[in-house]
């Protein structure tokens, strides 16, 4: 039968919950279990398609075409599988579901509530996660408990272990130990109010996980067991990591993965643990011997999650060729009135990443061209291609107002167009290309050398395209269109010829890297970035040939 575990946070927000859930599932993944994960998160939107990344973070998408919450990012790279869409379930996508069956009478005309309609609809999603197939799903609760939106969540997870069976569920509570200077100690305060909240609520934890800056000590331990009621080896101390990639490393050490696996009659002599694969990603992560800076120039740059996928993706790369690997963050709106083409010629990478509306265009325009001028490796993400292809045609096509039609319509060389308007079409539609999408890579062009392949999967998440009235321009001039999908109507991929790197994709590539298994495009990116930071000319890797063993 499915064991479920339920990891829920305290005292405060950003402590980790995403990261210990994904740790944990990297470790009982190392232990032979098929293991898959799922977010509750207690806001009302429907799903964070439309939610500003730069208050909330990144979009994640899966193969399935979800827009789901960043963590699955997390899910994902830890214990490497792909999610979909029915892994992230918001407050407003229940709420949308209840009231759809109460307006069709699917509840034969009963007053609808909370409980046990909501929270019905929430087992719900929670069971589905059961039937693929997986032995454990862990599920992580969004938000903190005691915040007034996450009651039906708490109140659902409540009821699931009185369905499911004692021994078939485990809840971990995260919460946070801190360091108070003026008195030299920690303080376990905090936690003891917040399991006391938890509690109240109708949830003992069978694990609590202490989030501090420096270790738990054993008589702090025994005091949290004491106090809130759990065994002390159920007390977990998870001290400040130096990369999150060790975080699993240190919480076996602390034998969270033991007593989960204790608490849901687990045999741990017929699951025994191998984290050689995990520890030889580790080493990577520490063992550099060479810097490389790399410039990631974006609109929500104050908000780096909002890249975050991006951000590990590049990590992953360095991790391939024993490079650590700085990011500088540069807001495109400071290009090129402040962020020069000294500064950028300074950087041995940069990137484009995606973004939607017109805020500092612009300045990615000029970013792509100084890039582009002197032969600066880029890497053009979904808008960050479109960026290319806009620089390209009007400085090197002479169209000189031209522009996406998603930022204007008066431009008379819309190189990036809806497919609607490059087909003259009236109906505009309101539709994304989401998830994944196949394409087919030209023989001999540098991207199907990176990839190994003419034929890949990508995962997208855009409305424009490349607008295919202008491809034979663009190619006469240089600009090689190198991957298009199956019907040649959409360009994919485009490349300059030349180049030492000057790389663009409609798709999002970033959500398809793994730590011990960098994605071709970013290796290839920091191939090249290493190749012009000691000055010599850019050996492309195959990623299926990368050892991340030491």
């Amino acid at each position: 039968m499915t064991k479920y575990v339920f990891v829920t946070g305290g005292v405060s927000s950003s402590l980790g919950k995403g990261l210990t859930a994904s740790s944990l599932g990297r470790l009982l993944k190392s232990r032979g279990l098929k293991v898959t994960m799922c977010k509750l998160d207690p806001y009302l939107n429907v799903d964070p398609g439309t939610m500003n990344p730069g208050e909330h973070g990144e979009v994640f998408v899966t193969d399935d075409g979800g827009e789901t919450d960043l963590d699955l990012g997390h899910y994902e790279r830890f214990i490497d599988e792909s999610l979909s869409k029915i892994s992230n379930t918001t407050t407003g996508s229940i709420y949308s579901n209840v009231i759809a069956k109460e307006r069709r009478g699917d509840y034969l005309g009963k007053t609808v509530q909370v409980i046990p309609h909501v929270t019905d609809e929430i087992k719900e999603r929670i069971r589905r996660q059961g039937t693929l197939g997986a032995d454990v799903v862990i599920v992580e609760i969004g938000g903190t408990v005691g915040d007034i939106e996450i009651v039906p969540f708490i109140e659902a997870i409540r009821q699931f272990r009185r369905d499911a069976g004692r021994d078939n569920v485990c809840y971990v509570h995260l919460t946070l130990v801190p360091y108070l200077a003026p008195s030299g100690e920690q303080k376990t305060k905090p936690t003891q109010h917040s399991v006391t909240e938890l509690r109240s609520r109708g949830i003992q934890p069978d694990v609590i996980v202490c989030r501090s800056d420096q270790p738990i000590s054993d008589s702090l331990k025994r005091k949290i067991s004491l106090l809130c009621d759990v065994p002390h080896a159920a007390v977990i101390s998870a001290v400040d990591a130096p990369s999150i990639y060790d975080i699993p490393i240190t919480l076996h050490h602390e034998g969270l993965d033991t007593i989960v696996c204790n608490t849901l009659n687990i045999d741990l002599s017929e699951h025994a643990i191998d984290l050689s694969p995990w520890e030889s990603v580790v080493r990577r992560v520490h063992n550099t011997n060479k810097r490389l800076r790399v410039g990631i120039v974006g609109k929500y740059v104050t908000m780096p999650d909002a890249y975050l996928s991006v951000a590990e993706s590049i990590r992953h790369a360095g991790f391939a060729i024993g490079a650590k690997v700085d990011i500088e963050w540069l807001e495109a709106e400071r290009v090129p009135s402040e962020i020069d083409a000294d500064r950028i010629g300074q950087l041995d990478g940069v990137i484009v990443p995606g973004g939607f509306g017109e805020r500092g265009i612009e300045g990615m325009i000029a970013t792509a061209r100084i890039a582009r001028e002197n032969q600066i490796p880029y890497l053009g993400i979904c808008l960050g291609m479109q960026i290319q292809v806009i620089e390209f045609a009007r400085h090197c096509l002479g169209l000189s107002d031209a522009h996406s039609t998603e930022f204007t319509h008066a431009s008379t060389a819309p190189v990036i167009a809806l497919m609607a308007e490059q087909m003259d079409v009236t109906d505009l539609g309101g539709t994304m290309r989401l998830g994944a999408w196949p394409a087919m890579l030209d023989d001999g062009s540098q991207v199907a050398e990176l990839y190994g392949s003419t034929v890949v999967s990508e995962r997208h998440r855009h409305r424009y395209e490349f607008n295919a009235r202008y491809r034979e321009q663009f190619e006469a001039a240089g600009l090689r269109c190198s991957g298009n999908s199956p019907d040649g109507r959409l360009v994919e991929f485009v490349e300059l010829p030349g180049h030492p790197f000057f790389v663009g994709t409609q798709a999002h590539p970033e959500f398809k890297s793994r730590p011990d298994r960098p994605h071709p495009l970013f290796l290839g990116l920091i191939q090249a970035a290493a190749a012009r930071a000691e000055g010599r000319e850019p050996h492309i890797i195959d990623p299926s040939t990368v050892d991340v063993t030491l």
